[in-house]
């Protein structure tokens, strides 16, 4: 298992389609993604997951990965959030 903290850059946070983006690449790997954010732990690989945690521009996440490729798929879904989400 492997967690890292990334804050969300892209200036309208997980709205729709950014939020597809996620998923979208969440779904790359075999391993379990999920992040933390306040009280919630979210499936990045569920859309709607992503969309119910209201994710807001500069708020700080931390993603967590578990399974065969946990390190390249943290690095795939860190790279996606820093590069602000295609915004």
């Amino acid at each position: 298992m492997v967690k890292q903290f990334v804050r969300v850059k892209n200036p309208t946070g997980l709205h729709l389609r950014p939020a597809g983006l996620l998923c979208r690449e969440a779904l790359r790997y075999q391993s379990s993604i999920r992040f933390l954010f306040g009280d919630s732990v979210v499936n990045a690989k569920s859309v709607l997951s992503v969309l119910g945690a209201c994710i807001k521009s500069g708020d700080e996440i931390e993603l967590v990965c578990d399974g065969a490729d946990e390190d390249e798929a943290m690095r795939g879904v860190v790279a996606l959030i820093e590069s602000g989400l295609g915004e």
